[in-house]
């Protein structure tokens, strides 16, 4: 029976942060640093989680006397390591479907002083339905925007009295786009003048950029865990060891919450935007350039892709050759966090199938790879080798085709129907594979722009596509990277 009671040095702390959501990352992300907080910063703080819809977890949370444990699980100096915790910064969590009346009253707790949130990102919307005397309204903003108004109420506008608010939801400017919904609830309710300002002058909005992956419950290894732990834990949560909070506020709030002090990787920023580019561009860029090409070499998961001779040879000077140089951050900065990507990569805790990552490819490599290469090119008037045979190798991976087996691809209608109608005319020409690069670059619904006019792209493009198409995916890549002997 789960009880803080026998935790042996465990102490009461004040409930100074409400948290609406209580799944797997929040648990692994959030409420991990404010454990770690309260151990090493003496933040003195604890964290009252909120269900934001119906049927959830909190039920199950409150049996376990708001514990749980976190398994951290990746590489650390070269090796293969997973540490466990038990986190005890939880000290209740409400349905606020049948307990609203409590939600409500956590307004008036004048020690109450950071809102996070991971509703999904869908979760930050506007409902035309929802209403203040909703018990709950639907949206999360909406409920929110209740909770605010209780708390104006309650200590009469007192300017001391507002939160600082995090959202963790993955959308861009998330902290922006929720204040501007609150506001917009606030006007369509008819409140007061004053809760407007209030709002505006008494809370801070921040946006935020998280990252780590959680792949939550462990069903396969949860016997293996139990053994080892000695006790059953139904919310036994697992998550890499990589985090990175980047978070887009005034310095003042790093003083109220000292990640600093608790060796965090949590960064108070005026700016994010670079940081976000990089995450993009690096992380997210690599994942997409790596797919076609490991895919049709025929391996099957990042971690093999980045672990083999020939594509992790690949990856690496891709970023650092060819990404790296197109960012703004200190070289420093990128090389340190490029090297933490190469090695949550490795990670052997989390099997990432490329084919997975393959979903909708062509808007990724629009958003994530095409920035680079174009301002590669303006640098450099040069086209980046590793990126535009990535491309190519997505145009040969549209195909559908990995040597005799059928590649299951996923993306919009219209695209399918682009590459089924030219690669049916493929006719093991350098003539065909150019008309069908040359389609495929103009085809501006995807691109919103006729990638044709970057000069040399399409011979660059349609060389290596070539390549790939008669000499085999092995042999290309590896005289890409000046490799006589391909494995």
């Amino acid at each position: 029976m789960f009880s803080k009671k026998l935790i042996a040095d465990y102490e009461k702390r004040p409930e100074k942060v409400l948290q609406f959501g209580e799944g797997n990352f929040l648990r692994a992300f959030v409420d991990w640093q404010v454990d770690e907080l309260n151990k090493k910063a003496d933040f003195n703080g604890s964290v009252v989680v909120v269900q934001p819809l119906e049927f959830g977890l909190v039920d199950k949370l409150n049996e376990q006397d708001g514990l749980y444990t976190l398994y951290l699980q990746g590489m650390k100096e070269g090796k293969a390591v997973r540490e466990h915790t038990l986190i005890d910064c939880i000290s209740r969590g409400l349905n606020i479907y049948s307990q609203y009346d409590e939600y409500l009253e956590l307004a008036e707790n004048p020690e109450l002083r950071f809102i996070f949130s991971n509703t999904t990102e869908a979760g930050i919307a506007f409902d035309e339905n929802d209403r203040l005397e909703d018990r709950p309204a639907k949206s999360f903003p909406a409920k929110l925007t209740a909770f605010l108004y209780r708390r104006f109420k309650v200590f009469k506008g007192d300017k001391e009295k507002g939160f600082i608010i995090i959202p963790c939801e993955l959308i861009d400017r998330n902290g922006e786009k929720l204040k501007k919904i609150v506001l917009q609830y606030a006007s369509v309710w008819n409140l007061d003048d004053s809760f407007v300002q209030w709002v505006e002058e008494a809370n801070t909005f921040c946006c935020s950029l998280v990252d780590r992956i959680v792949p939550g419950y462990p069903r396969d290894t949860i016997d293996e865990i139990t053994k080892e732990l000695g006790y059953k834990d139904d919310m036994v949560v697992a998550g890499e060891r990589f985090h990175l909070w980047v978070i887009e506020g005034p310095q003042w709030i790093r003083e109220e919450f000292p990640a600093h002090l608790a060796g965090l990787n949590t960064l108070f920023v005026e700016d994010m935007t670079p940081y976000r580019t990089r995450k993009v561009r690096i992380l997210n860029g690599a994942h997409t350039a790596m797919t076609p090409v490991s895919y049709l070499y025929g391996i099957d998961t990042v971690g093999e892709a980045v672990n083999h001779e020939v594509t992790g040879q690949f990856v690496k000077e891709l970023i650092f050759d060819e990404i790296i140089p197109t960012l703004d951050l200190s070289p420093e900065e990128l090389h340190s966090f490029a090297d933490a990507v190469i090695e949550r990569f490795m990670n052997p805790f989390i099997e990432h199938f490329l084919l997975s990552i393959s979903l909708n490819s062509m808007s990724k490599f629009k958003t994530r790879n095409l920035p680079s290469l174009i301002e590669y090119y303006n640098c450099k008037q040069d086209l980046p080798r590793k990126l535009v045979f990535s491309l190519a190798a997505l145009i040969s991976f549209y195909k559908g085709k990995r040597g005799e087996e059928d590649i299951h691809l996923q993306d919009d209608q219209d695209v399918l129907d682009l590459f089924k109608e030219h690669w049916g005319q493929y006719n093991d020409t350098l003539e065909s594979v150019e008309s069908i690069v040359t389609s495929i670059l103009g085809y501006e619904k995807i691109w919103e722009t006729d990638l044709n006019q970057i000069p040399g792209l399409t011979a660059a493009v349609t060389n290596s596509l070539f390549e790939i198409e008669t000499k085999g995916m092995r042999q290309a890549v590896g005289e890409v990277l000046g490799k006589i002997t391909v494995k």
